[in-house]
C-alpha cells in the first residue's frame, strides 16, 4: 500500500523539520519512514534555523500544497510561511483530516545537543507536538558540511519502530543525535541526559554600504560537563544519542529550598 493511502487503521506520521521543506534532511526521513504508516509533511517554506519555539502572531501564517515523494509514491505535503511551532500547530488544527499518532521532526542538519535543544527550531517542533499531546522525536544529524543523511535515517526508522510499539509518557519526547560517522562505526544507540553547557559569545561591529552599523553574531560552544551519560559523550564516542526530554521547565529538587525564602518580610 502506498504512503499516500490514507486509511485509520495505519498510523499518521507527521514530518516537521526548521531547516525547511525543500532540505535533504526532510527528504530523508520521509524515506526512511515510508511503509511505516501514512506520512504526511508540514514544515517551513523557508529555513527556520535557531528560531526556537517561536510562533507566528501579528502576521497572517500561510500554507500551500508541495510535491514530495517518496519511493512508495507521493504524499500530502505543506510548506508553511511560519515556524516549526506554526507547522505543528497548523496541521494538527487545520490541515490534517486526523489526528497524527506521531510527530517526527528531522533530520536536522547539525546537533542539537546540551544547551542546542533551546535554540532548536527541529526540537521545538517536536515539543509543540508533545505540548498537544502527540508522541514525539526529534532527529539531528551532528554535522553541518556532511550531505548523506542515510545512517540518521535509518537509525531514525528502530527509533520510530520503538515509539510505536512503547509509546511516550505525557509530556515527554525524545531527542535524537546521530554522529556523523558511516554505519559500521556507529557504536549503537545510548540513552542520555542533556549536557550542560553555554555559548561564550562575541558580537563583531561592521558597516554596511550606507555608513550603518551592524553587528555580526560569533561564538564558542563550552561544554561545561565532565560527568557520564551524556548526549555530548555518546556523540564524541561514536554512540547515537536518545535523550528523553520534556516542556515542564520546573526545577522540582530546589522549590521547598526557594519556598522557605523570606517572601513575606522576616520570619520568626
Amino acid at each position: 500500500m502506498s504512503s499516500s493511502d490514507s486509511s485509520s487503521d495505519r498510523p499518521l506520521i507527521l514530518i516537521c523539520n526548521d531547516d525547511g521543506i525543500d532540505a535533504p534532511g526532510i527528504q530523508s526521513l520521509a524515506t526512511a519512514l515510508d511503509g511505516y504508516g501514512e506520512l504526511c509533511v508540514v514544515a517551513p517554506e523557508q529555513e527556520q534555523s535557531a528560531v526556537g519555539h517561536a510562533i507566528t502572531v501579528r502576521d497572517p501564517v500561510r500554507a500551500h500544497s508541495y510535491e514530495f515523494d517518496v519511493p512508495s509514491g507521493p504524499i500530502r505535503a505543506w510548506a508553511v510561511t511560519g515556524t516549526p511551532a506554526d507547522c505543528i500547530k497548523l496541521a494538527t488544527h487545520q490541515l490534517l483530516d486526523r489526528q497524527p499518532d506521531l510527530v517526527v521532526s528531522g533530520i536536522n542538519r547539525g546537533p542539537n545537543t546540551a544547551v542546542n535543544i533551546l535554540y532548536s527550531g527541529t526540537v521545538s517542533a517536536a515539543t509543540e507536538a508533545a505540548i498537544l499531546g502527540f508522541d514525539a522525536i526529534a532527529v539531528s544529524l551532528c554535522s553541518f558540511t556532511l550531505e548523506e543523511y542515510e545512517v540518521a535515517g535509518r537509525y531514525a526508522e528502530r527509533i520510530v519502530e520503538q515509539v510505536l510499539d512503547e509509546g511516550l509518557p505525557p509530556g515527554v519526547l525524545l531527542n535524537v543525535n546521530v554522529p556523523a560517522k558511516p554505519m559500521d562505526e556507529v557504536k549503537g544507540i545510548r540513552v542520555t541526559r542533556q549536557a550542560r553547557s553555554r555559548w561564550e559569545e562575541s558580537f563583531e561591529a561592521r558597516v554596511d554600504p550606507f555608513d550603518r552599523p551592524y553587528y555580526w553574531i560569533a561564538g564558542k560552544f563550552v561544554n561545561l560537563d565532565d560527568g557520564d551519560e551524556t548526549d555530548l559523550q555518546a556523540i564524541e564516542n561514536d554512540y547515537v544519542s536518545v535523550t528523553p526530554i520534556q516542556f515542564d521547565l520546573t526545577a522540582y529538587n530546589h522549590l521547598d529550598a526557594i519556598r522557605g525564602w523570606r517572601w513575606n518580610g522576616r520570619q520568626e
